[in-house]
């Protein structure tokens, strides 16, 4: 997997940027963000239709640190530390008071990530945000998703005094929000489908060996207290969580490159054969984001037919956004192979579903033709829909994509 240059050139990336290697839980990126392509003559903006993931968080679960912790102080106690592990005790120790009761909320970085992206896209299109636009706003369930939309809209109110926007997070919402088919639930907790491969994958990936000697001075003791690949994992995850934080620790030190990486392969392995389009699914995610691009055509066609002028923003999760970019068929996000040593060069968590990661379809309106324009940005970025095609792109004729993913709905009945 390594000979091809591409190949080479993306292992070189992981290892230059190390924080890419967190997966889902990169922090957003803003230095991606460039310049846009000017407008064709005769149109301006009049709707967004929006997807977002929620911000930064920390991670979901305080364990998921306390478990850590623990470990090193029951080493300590028992002298079975190595100074590196003294060290790395010391850190989990501030780590710790830092993220106490905060399992599965919101950063700082998380809530600056959407006052951000807010801005930008009002200062970008501010035809949208007058005061008799049609704003409306859903999330899931979950206090991040929430908390994420009222700090989103309540930044645009903020900018837009006259601005309504109608927030709401009913549970009615999850049925297209966040809808997942039971066979793809069936499909990842299911033993005999993908993961006895993954398995064998990780095995041969995942090897703690360097690092627990180089934390733990004591085999004995190892032995008896300590479970080596767990540990390497929930550190790796500790590590990837970090970036999303106001903290001046890092535990990269701990992994070399070639480690990390690895580590991440298997992470991007795991999430793009459940959620997104790799072959051994057979395209069963798709079928999850369905109901979601029903509402966005729904949603879109009615805003066109009134002659209004407004957005749509929705809020959710990873597990969201993944599927209905592989559905949209945005640019790499759909690729569909079998060779798990390929995925990486095929698919990549981090590019598509960063911390605060979002789809934006901007709509745009010729006033004498009427006829109407489109744009996709992911992640506030330029991106095409390879399948669809257009004299004038980045823009895409509604009515083309419309038809193309009309097409896509009708090959399988939607849920009732």
């Amino acid at each position: 997997m390594e000979n091809s240059n591409s190949g080479q050139m993306f292992i070189q990336d992981i290892f230059d940027t190390p924080e890419q290697s967190g997966g889902i839980s990169y922090a957003y990126p803003l230095q991606n963000i460039r310049e846009l392509t000017p407008l064709p003559d005769g149109y301006i903006p009049f709707y967004i239709s929006h997807f977002g993931r929620h911000g930064s968080r920390y991670l979901v679960d305080d364990n998921e640190y306390k478990h850590v912790l623990d470990t090193f102080r029951h080493a300590n106690s028992c002298d079975a530390l190595t100074s590196l592990g003294r060290d790395l005790y010391e850190r989990l120790k501030i780590i710790w008071s830092v993220v106490r009761g905060n399992g599965g909320n919101l950063t700082p970085l998380g809530i600056r990530q959407l006052t951000g992206i807010a801005e930008r896209m009002q200062r970008q299109y501010p035809e949208v945000f007058t005061a008799n636009a049609k704003v409306t706003a859903v999330s899931t369930t979950s206090e991040r998703c929430i908390y994420s939309m009222e700090i989103f809209c309540g930044k645009l109110k903020e900018l837009c005094p006259g601005l309504h926007i109608a927030e709401d997070a009913d549970p009615r919402h999850m049925d297209y929000l966040n809808y997942h088919t039971k066979e793809a639930v069936s499909f990842r907790y299911n033993p005999d489908t993908w993961i006895g491969k993954y398995k064998e994958f990780e095995k041969e990936h995942v090897n703690p060996d360097r690092l627990i000697t180089a934390l733990f001075s004591d085999e004995d003791y190892v032995k008896g207290s300590i479970n080596p690949v767990s540990l390497i994992w929930d550190l790796y995850n500790i590590a990837g969580i970090l970036q999303n934080m106001d903290i001046s620790i890092s535990l990269y030190d701990l992994f070399e490159k070639k480690e990390l990486f690895d580590l991440w392969q298997c992470k991007n392995y795991s999430l793009y054969v459940q959620y997104a389009n790799a072959a051994e699914n057979q395209g069963m995610m798709m079928e999850n984001a369905k109901p979601l691009l029903k509402n966005i055509i729904e949603s879109a066609d009615h805003i066109i037919e009134t002659k209004d002028i407004g957005a749509s923003f929705r809020f959710g999760h990873d597990g969201n956004i993944i599927p209905l970019a592989m559905l949209l068929h945005l640019q790499d996000f759909y690729n569909s192979i079998s060779d798990p040593s390929e995925f990486y060069n095929a698919w990549n968590d981090f590019k598509v579903s960063p911390m605060a990661a979002n789809i934006q379809i901007i709509f745009f309106r010729n006033e004498i033709s009427h006829d109407v324009l489109v744009k996709f940005l992911h992640n506030e970025q330029e991106i095409l829909i390879p399948p669809v095609e257009s004299e004038i792109l980045p823009y895409y004729r509604w009515q083309d994509l419309k038809e193309y993913y009309n097409s896509l709905l009708s090959t399988h009945p939607l849920p009732q």
